[in-house]
């Protein structure tokens, strides 16, 4: 009796091991009841905001399909590293990682460890900026999924420019601008603008209404281009006449130019629309003085604006639920629900272009980024569409930005360097570093 109970015992545990196992199986598919895991990392705090509400939405949507992410928020430097020695020694990488347009060359390199998603974005293609698209793609394979579309702008603080007595409506041209800036430092002692001495937000916004860029259609880096001499001249030229200052801590994301730019001290800087959140969230004081509109041109007719920045979205090699992350994924980013969210959390310009023209999202009375700014940054958009020109990520990106941020503009801006010998140097300093 003792024996068969035993026996009995024993298979009781072995079935009930037996589906445990399978019931784990069908969970990692992501199909059972209970919420898959998910681990995701991000090197931006509101990512993470974004993530979790977009998680709950699936699975109110999705209950046979259930997510549960785990979020791990990295200073931008040390995920990087952390993700690029991960897949290079396939063990400890997440299963999704948010990175940045500048880093995702180095994602590319060889045989890419992370998964191809092209066949869950093609569905939102029709829909999106196809140019953001690229910038996370090679030999036709989409790798990453973008945030936003990045249109640069100009920013406008129309309490200074109304002292002035300054229309920005009527500023069409740079040469436009820089005649408002002497009046604006007449009449009020405020600069008129900014220049951006330790990143190239400014420097690429410029030299892309251009139609130009840091390298040419085959990737090669080309630095002292003339598009990039009027690109950066443009800007020196502001600081040589006084209507012009580097920003505090070197660029205008930062806490020092927050507080600057929130007390009042400068009239208008051009940056991409994703900075709409910076000033939301840290600069109070200007709320309701500021406008949105197109970036002044460098010549009647010419383009107002270029996609700036960026960060391209990847599922790993080594991701254990990777169908159900990189569906979730593209649903998340590039439909045309996910883009409403990340207008309405983040407040980035999407690249599900659907949402430019939905009438009741951009013109929401309750959203607080509309009632913030002056003008509806939609209306920017629109006018824009056409102009918002390419720059592109490329094997030799992070050379040539680390070489621009570490030195080249500040030599320039700040030393007072030949601007022309300056781009000479940094050609021939990035091909060094390439070869």
């Amino acid at each position: 009796m003792k024996n068969r109970l035993s026996i009995f015992v024993l298979m009781l545990i072995t079935i009930t091991a037996s589906l445990c196992a399978s019931g784990k199986a069908e969970l990692e598919q992501g199909q059972g009841t209970e919420k898959a895991q998910v681990e995701l990392w991000t090197f931006v705090e509101a990512h993470k905001g974004f993530y979790e509400q977009m998680a709950e939405i699936w699975n109110e949507e999705n209950p046979d399909r259930q997510i549960s992410l785990d979020i791990t928020v990295l200073p931008n430097a040390d995920m990087h590293n952390k993700l690029i020695m991960a897949l290079q020694s396939d063990f400890g990488a997440p299963d999704i990682c948010d990175v940045h347009v500048n880093q995702f060359p180095n994602l590319l390199k060889g045989v890419p460890q992370i998964e191809d998603l092209s066949d869950v974005i093609e569905p939102y293609e029709g829909d999106v900026v196809t140019s953001r698209l690229d910038l996370y793609s090679k030999d036709g394979i989409r790798y990453g999924v973008p945030f936003h579309v990045g249109a640069s702008v100009m920013y406008y603080n129309t309490e200074i420019l109304d002292a002035a007595g300054v229309d920005y409506t009527q500023i069409a041209t740079w040469d436009d601008f820089i005649a408002a800036g002497k009046l604006v430092k007449e009449k009020t002692g405020k600069y008129m603008n900014t220049a951006e001495a330790i990143r190239v937000n400014m420097l690429s916004a410029y030299l892309g209404q251009q139609g130009g860029d840091f390298v040419d259609a085959d990737g090669t880096p080309t630095l002292d281009t003339e598009k990039m001499y009027k690109a950066i001249a443009i800007q020196k030229r502001m600081l040589d006449e006084g209507i012009s200052m580097v920003s505090p801590g070197g660029k205008p994301d930062t806490e020092e130019c927050y507080g600057w730019i929130d007390r009042g001290e400068v009239a208008a800087f051009a940056f991409p629309l994703w900075f709409m959140s910076r000033f939301v969230d840290y600069m109070p004081s200007v709320a309701n003085k500021i406008a949105i509109a197109p970036i002044p041109a460098f010549e009647i007719g010419g383009d107002r604006s270029a996609g700036v920045g960026g960060t391209g979205t990847i599922v790993t090699k080594s991701a254990k639920h990777k169908e159900l992350a990189k569906e979730w994924l593209a649903w998340a980013k590039l439909s045309e629900e996910g883009g409403i969210k990340v207008w309405e959390i983040l407040g980035f310009d999407p690249v599900n272009t659907r949402v430019w023209e939905n009438e009741h999202v951009i013109n929401n009375t309750d959203n607080k980024y509309l009632k913030y700014f002056t003008t509806n940054p939609f209306d920017v958009l629109l006018q824009i569409k056409d102009e918002i020109n390419l720059i592109r990520s490329v094997a030799a990106t992070p050379a040539i930005v680390s070489v621009f941020n570490n030195h080249v503009l500040l030599d320039i801006y700040e030393s007072g360097k030949d601007i022309r010998q300056t781009l000479a140097a940094a050609q021939q300093e990035v091909e060094n570093t390439l070869h």
